[in-house]
C-alpha cells in the first residue's frame, strides 16, 4: 500500500524553514477560473436565493447574475474561501440587484480576521503608512515620503514588503491583495482614518489662482455631455487637474475639515469635471459621497442621479441600480397627485426615467423600456432639454426595433418628425434623419429611405459621441456600405473605450458584426461576438448578450459545428423569449436555418425561415432572404420564394453593394426557368468579383456547379465545384465542404484532399477524422493552450472542451495531450 502526504502553505516554504523537504515536488495553486467560480457559486447559491425579495422575477434562471458574480470575484480573485464568504454574506437586496454589491470581504469572516492579524503584527509606523496607501491607491512614492517624515517611508515599509503585503509598481506601492487594502483601511479607527485623509488632502495641491478649477458640468448630462467627451472643451494647461483636484476633494470630504455642504459642492464639481479614466476615486463614488453630504433635497437627488449615470457608464450596473433605488425613495421625486411638480423636479424625474429606461433596454423587457423612455422624452422635451429628449425618443424606437415591433417604431418616428426645427445641432439632426430613414425602411419604401440614411452617414463625420455614431453604423449597413459601417463602428468602440464608457462597448460591438457578416469575415465576427458576450455578461447586459450569442451561433453554423450552433442559438432564443427580443430571437432562428441548409435539410430551413417571417423583424427577415429562396428553390416552393425575392430586390436596389446585388442575381438564377439560369449565375459571379465576400462567392459557385451537373455538363461543373471546395476548406466550413465533395463525386470526379483547411503541421488524418471545432481545439492544444484558455477563447465551458478532447483522442487513436502534440508537430 502506498500513502501520500500533502502539505499546504500560503507561501513557498524555504529549505531553511522546513528542513527535510528538499526535493519534494511543489505546485503553486492558482485561483479558480471563471467556470469553476460559476460552479462554486451555483453550489452556494440555492440557500441564499431563499432570501431574495418577492420582487425578483420568479421565472428567472436561479443563478447569480454575471455582473454580480464578476464584482464578487473581483474581490475574491479566484480564492474559493473568499468567494464563499462573499456569497453567503449577500443581502436580499444585493441578490435582487437593488443594492450595490459588497466592496470588501465580510468583516465577520475568517479571511478578514487573518488579514487583520497579519497587519497587526507589523510596526505601528508601517501600519500608519499602509493606511495612507489604502486611503489613496494613486499615492505616488514622492508624496508618501513627504507624508512619512520624519521617518523614512522606504525603510518603514520594508516589514510590509517582507510580509508579502506590499509590492512596488512603477512610482507607487500597491497591496498584493486588494482585500488586504480594505482591511488596512476599515480596521483603523475613525479618528485615524480622518487624520489620514486630512494629511493626504494637505499633501495634494489645491487649484492655483492662475489655473482655477474647471467649471462643473451640468448636474444632469447624458452620455453626450459626460466629462471628457470630445465635443466638450478640453482642460489644457492644468497639470494638477482635474484628477488631483478630485482626489483632494475626496480626502477632504472624509476628513470633514469644513462645513459638509461646502465639501459636497467642491467634491461634486471635481467629480463632474474628471474623466472616467482617472485612477482614484471613481467619479460615481465621489458623486455618491457628495450626495451623502448634501442636505438640500433637490440637489441631493441631482447628485445621486449623476452618480447613477457615471456608475452605469463605467460598467457598474449593480451600483447604478442601487443608486436609482435610492433616488426613488427621495421625497422630491415621489409623485404627488395633489400638486404639480416644479419644472426643475419634473426635468430631474425625466432624467432618472431616461437612465432607468436605458438600463431596462439592455437588461430588462423591451416593452417596459420603451414606455419608460417615452415618458422620459415627454418630460425632457417639456423642460426644453432637447438633446436628451430626442435621444430618449430614439432609444424608445430602438426598444421597438429590438422587439421587432415595426409599427411602434414608425409611430415614434412620426412623433419625432413633428418636433423638428430648422436649427438643429448635428447630433440631433442625425437622430431625426435616422428615425425618418428607418421608418421608411420598415414601411418597405427603400428608395425613400436612402436619402435620410445617406444624410445620417454624412452627419456622422461631425459627430464624436459613440452612442450617436451607433445609428450612423445602422444607416450605412442598410445602405450596403459595409466598409463605412465597419469604420464607423470601430470609431465608436474606440471613442467609448477612451472615455471609460465600459457599458457602451458591448452594444457598440454588435454593429461591428454586421459588416463582418456581409463581407464573410467570420473569424473576425466570432472574435467580436465573443468579446461582446463577455463584456455584456460582466456588465449585466442580458439583452446585448443574447444578440452576441445568436451571432456566435451563426459562426458555428458556418463551421458546421451542429452541437455548438444549437446550444448557442437555443440560449439566445430563450433570452429573447424572456425579454421580448425579436432581433436576437430572429438571428438565433436564422442560425439554425443556416445549419439546416448546410446539412442538406432545405425543408427544415424553409420552415424555420417562414416562421421567422411571421416574427416580423424586417432587418433579419431581409438578411435571411437569400437562404429562404435557396431553401424554397430546393423544395420546389417557387411562389413564396419569388415573393421574398421582390422584397430583397427593393432593398438591394437602394444600395450600391456588389455583394448584395450578386446575391439577388443568384436568387434569380435559382428561380429561373430551365435554360435561363446560367446567364444569371455568371452575372452573380461577375458581381462577386467586384465585392469582398469570398464565402458567398463559393456558395454561388456550388449552386452554379450543381445546376451545371444536373444539366449534364460535368466538365463545366467541376471548375466551379473545385473552386468552391477550396474556399470552404479554407474557412473550415465542414458541412459545405461535404456538399461540394458530394457534388464533385456526382460529376464523376474524385476530389483530392487539400491542405487549405489546415496548416502544414496538421496531420492529414486529423482533417478528415475531426469536426471543424475538434480540429481547432486540437491545434490549440498542440500549441500549448490549457483547457481554460481554450474555453475562454472559443466561449465554451471547460467541460465541453474536455468532452471534445476525449472525442479527439478516440478518433485519432491517442491517449494524451503529449501524443496529440507530437502528432501535430511531426
Amino acid at each position: 500500500m502506498r500513502a501520500a502526504l500533502v502539505f499546504t502553505s500560503r507561501s513557498r516554504p524555504s529549505s531553511a524553514a522546513c528542513p527535510g523537504l528538499e526535493g519534494v515536488p511543489a505546485r503553486t495553486l492558482r485561483g479558480l477560473d471563471a467556470e469553476a467560480v460559476r460552479e462554486l457559486a451555483a453550489d452556494l447559491l440555492p440557500h441564499r436565493l431563499e432570501d431574495a425579495p418577492a420582487t425578483a422575477d420568479p421565472a428567472a434562471d436561479r443563478r447569480l447574475p454575471e455582473d454580480l458574480l464578476a464584482a464578487l470575484d473581483g474581490i475574491a480573485r479566484g480564492n474559493p474561501l473568499a468567494l464563499t464568504e462573499l456569497i453567503t454574506s449577500l443581502t436580499p437586496d444585493q441578490l435582487a440587484g437593488l443594492a450595490a454589491p459588497p466592496a470588501t470581504l465580510p468583516r465577520t469572516g475568517r479571511l478578514w480576521s487573518e488579514h487583520a492579524a497579519l497587519l497587526a503584527a507589523l510596526p505601528q509606523e508601517t501600519r500608519r503608512l499602509l493606511l495612507l496607501i489604502a486611503a489613496d491607491p494613486a499615492l505616488d512614492v514622492a508624496t508618501l515620503i513627504r507624508a512619512a517624515r520624519p521617518a523614512c517611508a522606504l525603510t518603514a515599509l520594508e516589514p510590509a514588503e517582507h510580509a508579502g503585503v506590499l509590492h512596488a509598481t512603477g512610482d507607487r506601492y500597491a497591496f498584493r491583495d486588494p482585500a488586504v487594502r480594505a482591511v488596512a483601511y476599515h480596521d483603523a479607527s475613525l479618528s485615524e482614518r480622518r487624520h489620514a485623509h486630512h494629511l493626504l488632502a494637505a499633501l495634494l495641491p489645491a487649484p492655483r489662482p492662475d489655473h482655477p478649477a474647471p467649471p462643473a458640468l451640468p448636474h444632469s448630462p447624458d452620455s453626450s455631455t459626460l466629462p471628457g467627451h470630445p465635443d466638450l472643451p478640453d482642460l489644457p494647461d492644468l497639470p494638477d487637474l482635474p484628477g488631483r483636484w478630485l482626489r483632494r476633494a475626496w480626502h477632504r470630504s472624509w476628513a470633514l475639515d469644513a462645513p459638509a455642504e461646502d465639501l459636497a459642492d467642491d467634491l461634486a464639481a471635481a467629480a463632474l469635471a474628471t474623466r472616467p479614466l482617472d485612477d482614484h476615486p471613481e467619479p460615481y463614488l465621489a458623486l455618491e459621497r457628495a450626495a451623502d453630504l448634501t442636505h438640500r433635497p433637490v440637489l441631493k437627488a441631482e447628485r445621486l442621479a449623476a452618480a447613477a449615470r457615471h456608475a452605469w457608464t463605467s460598467g457598474r450596473p449593480q451600483a447604478a441600480r442601487s443608486l436609482l433605488a435610492r433616488l426613488r425613495s427621495l421625497a422630491p421625486l415621489k409623485p404627488t397627485p395633489a400638486l404639480p411638480l416644479p419644472p426643475a423636479i419634473d426635468e430631474l424625474r425625466g432624467q432618472v426615467q431616461f437612465l432607468h429606461g436605458s438600463l431596462e433596454l439592455l437588461v430588462g423587457e423591451t416593452g417596459n423600456a420603451r414606455e419608460e423612455l417615452l415618458a422620459a422624452a415627454g418630460r425632457l422635451l417639456a423642460a426644453d432639454h432637447r438633446m436628451l429628449g430626442v435621444r430618449a425618443l430614439v432609444r424608445a424606437a430602438d426598444a421597438s426595433y429590438r422587439a421587432g415591433d415595426n409599427k411602434a417604431f414608425i409611430a415614434i418616428a412620426r412623433q419625432a418628425a413633428a418636433l423638428r426645427r430648422p436649427d438643429e445641432t448635428a447630433p440631433t439632426e442625425l437622430m431625426f434623419e435616422y428615425l425618418a430613414g428607418m421608418a421608411a425602411t420598415f414601411s418597405g419604401s427603400h428608395q425613400e429611405a436612402a436619402g435620410p440614411l445617406r444624410r445620417v452617414v454624412e452627419l456622422a463625420e461631425s459627430v464624436r459621441d459613440p452612442s450617436v455614431l451607433v445609428w450612423a453604423c445602422v444607416a450605412s449597413m442598410l445602405l450596403g456600405e459595409d466598409a463605412i459601417a465597419h469604420r464607423l463602428s470601430a470609431r465608436a468602440v474606440e471613442s467609448a473605450r477612451l472615455r471609460g464608457a465600459a457599458s457602451a462597448v458591448p452594444q457598440l460591438l454588435e454593429y461591428m458584426i454586421y459588416p463582418d457578416y456581409w463581407t464573410g469575415r467570420y473569424a473576425s465576427l466570432a472574435e467580436t461576438a465573443s468579446r461582446g458576450l463577455r463584456l455584456a455578461q460582466e456588465t449585466g447586459q442580458l439583452n446585448t448578450a443574447a444578440q452576441h450569442l445568436a451571432w456566435l451561433a451563426i459562426t458555428a453554423a458556418v463551421e458546421g459545428d451542429q452541437e455548438t450552433c444549437r446550444v448557442r442559438a437555443d440560449a439566445a432564443i430563450d433570452l429573447a423569449d424572456a425579454h421580448d427580443l425579436g432581433l436576437a430571437g430572429a438571428i438565433g432562428n436564422w442560425a439554425l436555418a443556416c445549419l439546416d441548409l448546410a446539412a442538406g435539410r432545405p425543408a427544415d430551413a424553409a420552415e424555420r425561415l417562414r416562421a421567422q417571417r411571421r416574427n416580423n423583424h424586417v432587418v433579419i427577415r431581409v438578411m435571411a432572404t437569400p437562404h429562404l429562396i435557396e431553401a424554397c428553390a430546393r423544395t420546389g416552393e417557387h411562389e413564396q420564394a419569388a415573393s421574398a425575392l421582390r422584397v430583397l430586390e427593393r432593398w438591394v436596389g437602394s444600395t450600391r453593394s456588389p455583394d448584395l446585388r450578386a446575391l439577388v442575381a443568384r436568387c434569380r438564377a435559382l428561380l429561373a426557368p430551365p435554360g435561363e439560369g446560367e446567364e444569371l449565375f455568371r452575372e452573380a459571379l461577375d458581381l462577386h468579383a467586384q465585392g469582398l465576400c469570398e464565402f458567398e462567392t463559393a456558395r454561388t459557385r456550388l449552386l452554379y456547379g450543381s445546376a451545371l451537373r444536373r444539366d449534364r455538363r460535368p466538365g463545366a461543373a467541376r471548375t466551379h465545384l473545385h473552386a468552391a471546395l477550396e474556399t470552404f476548406e479554407r474557412y473550415g466550413a465542414r458541412l459545405w465542404t461535404d456538399q461540394a465533395r458530394t457534388e464533385l463525386r456526382a460529376s464523376g470526379d474524385t476530389p483530392r484532399p487539400t491542405a487549405a483547411m489546415a496548416p502544414a503541421t496538421t496531420p492529414p488524418d486529423a482533417t478528415t477524422a475531426l469536426t471543424a471545432q475538434q480540429l481547432q481545439i486540437a491545434r490549440m492544444v498542440a500549441a500549448g493552450a490549457t483547457n481554460k484558455e481554450i474555453a475562454e477563447q472559443l466561449f465554451l465551458s471547460r467541460r465541453t472542451v474536455e468532452h471534445h478532447l476525449r472525442n479527439i483522442f478516440s478518433r485519432l487513436g491517442i491517449r494524451s495531450r503529449v501524443e496529440l502534440t507530437r502528432l501535430f508537430i511531426s
